[in-house]
């Protein structure tokens, strides 16, 4: 089930400013009324246009009159894709936007049993999980589909928010690409900033104006190296570059100019390498020093970036929330505003991505069976097979069954299954969960994009711990002994579902009001940043 707005304490970890305008904006009851239809804004176009598809303005009508749409309904809609020109809110050429990713988390399809919001939801589905898809702006289907997320927007905003004010729907979703410096100042300047109401949202905008600063200075130059790699002890012009370029994000306090590698910059590099994602080590190699040429500019966009992604993250509730960053590597676990624990995960790698989405985590399986999925049955499986007849006996497989031709493969609980002895389930269409694994050292590394798209976690223990707190029956003991014993699969039914998020931030402010930020292990940025900057690079 997803979160339902509704629902929920608006509070302090993620909180979508959209959600917040809307309550602002929001009038008494969800009677009709006049709407005044905003001008067609011609001045948006496909060389400036965030969205590259454009509908034709007799589609819109045509939905009207099938719809049956009320006057109030119908206006909104017009005033909707007057103020785009008629851009796609919901689709690029490559298929979903990340605001529709979003709102699907926003809205809660479990309370919605109209049969047509369902086929809706299917569809969703069938185009999230389409890979390196072509979107074509004249496609009935996908007409049909951004025009009924916009229809499914104004009727969420309107019944969970009461009648919110047209114009204010009309702003949510991006419409044009901006220079970065003109957009970042115009975010900065902004006063009635409505997601600058929640600490992460405002943290990051109270940080994006030394950025700003660093940027029409000129920026932080680039360290040009003569080595690899540079440790404690070392000197020379490279080690000066290094020391200024810390000092410019205050890794290293002061403006000395020694050419020399003391414990002072060893410390700097310790932090700056915690607040990256690496390992502290305190020694600055090529790969680090990648990360320390990344431009001013570069850093500006990613902000902005994630400032915008924020927007659309579902609030959270007054108990427990999970939290798995991707690009982190990291599950959090809190409860209500007190951090329980940081984990390190292992999440899908790429081409097989772990999606973006909400949900309930609800069951615990322990000494669960893999039901091998027919993707790895047919590119990992068969292969295998015809090299070694013994495969699967000898990793504990066996067939259960065919299916269009597959074999139905499943592995048996124990020390070999890919699941380890527990996995934790959040009912989605993506087949996703949480999951213990043998493999454990994986966890030691500092990039950990790996999996088929499920989440590995590195302490099942303690996640199920957390997860069965208040399910009678099941205190540590009882976990440890199933965790350790036993080869029979059994769920348990968690008593209070837990809210899960699987959200993808390359920049984030930490509890400590520190901007972390971590690699574009998907390229969502860099195609992200092709849509909201126009003087981005191009992607890659």
């Amino acid at each position: 089930m997803k979160i339902s707005i509704a629902t929920v304490r608006l509070s302090t970890l993620i909180i979508p400013a959209a959600v917040v305008l809307l309550m602002a904006a929001c009038k008494q009851g969800t009677q009709q009324h006049t709407v005044k239809i905003t001008p067609r804004n011609t001045a948006i176009n496909e060389s400036n246009a965030y969205n590259n598809l454009f509908l034709d303005s007799t589609d819109v009508e045509k939905f009207i009159t099938k719809q049956q749409l009320n006057d109030t309904i119908a206006n909104m809609m017009r005033s909707f894709y007057n103020a785009r020109n008629f851009e796609y809110a919901w689709f690029d050429t490559r298929g979903l936007t990340e605001q529709a990713l979003g709102f699907r988390s926003l809205y809660d399809y479990s309370t919605d049993t109209a049969t047509a919001n369902k086929q809706l939801e299917a569809r969703l589905n069938e185009l999230a999980a389409e890979d390196d898809t072509t979107v074509s702006a004249r496609d009935a289907g996908i007409v049909k589909t951004e025009l009924q997320l916009t229809r499914r927007f104004i009727d969420y905003a309107r019944h969970t928010f009461d009648d919110p004010d047209p114009e204010l729907l009309e702003q949510f979703i991006p419409v044009q690409r901006h220079k970065t410096m003109e957009l970042a100042a115009a975010v900065a300047a902004r006063i009635n900033d409505k997601g600058s109401d929640h600490p992460v949202y405002r943290k990051m905008k109270e940080l994006l104006p030394k950025y700003i600063d660093i940027a029409r200075k000129g920026g932080w130059p680039a360290i040009t190296a003569d080595k690899k790699k540079y440790k404690k002890g070392d000197r020379g012009p490279a080690v000066m570059a290094i020391r200024k370029r810390l000092q410019f994000t205050g890794e290293l306090p002061g403006n000395d100019t020694l050419a020399v590698f003391d414990d002072a910059l060893e410390t700097a590099v310790k932090t700056y390498q915690q607040h990256h994602g690496y390992t502290p080590t305190g020694t600055v190699t090529d790969t680090l020093l990648t990360e320390l040429n990344v431009p001013t500019d570069a850093r500006i966009r990613q902000l902005l970036m994630n400032m915008e992604r924020m927007r659309w993250a579902p609030a959270e509730p007054e108990g427990r929330l999970i939290m798995i960053n991707i690009p982190e590597f990291v599950l959090h676990a809190w409860n209500g505003k007190e951090k329980a624990f940081d984990m390190p995960v292992v999440v899908g790698r790429e081409g097989q991505h772990t999606t973006m989405f909400s949900g309930e985590l609800n069951q615990v399986v322990f000494n669960p069976y893999w039901h091998v999925p027919r993707s790895i049955v047919s590119k990992e499986i068969l292969p295998k097979l015809e090299k070694d007849e013994n495969y699967l006996e000898e990793n504990d497989m066996e067939v259960t069954g065919e299916r269009n031709g597959l074999p139905v493969v499943r592995q048996r609980p124990g020390e070999k299954n890919s699941l380890g002895r527990v996995k934790f389930l959040f009912p989605n269409s993506f087949n996703i969960y949480l999951h213990d694994t043998p493999i454990k050292s994986l966890f030691e590394k500092d990039k950990r994009a790996y999996s088929h798209g499920c989440i590995r976690v590195s302490d099942p223990a303690k996640l199920a711990r957390y997860v069965l707190e208040g399910t009678s029956g099941w205190g540590p003991e009882k976990i440890d002994s199933a965790l350790n014993k036993g080869d029979k699969e059994k769920y348990v039914k968690v008593k209070q579902p837990i809210p899960v998020l699987i959200v993808y931030y390359t920049a984030v402010a930490d509890e400590q009001g520190q901007l972390q930020f971590r690699e574009d292990i998907y390229g969502h940025d860099a195609r992200l940043a092709q849509k909201m900057f126009s003087d981005a690079p191009a992607a890659p």
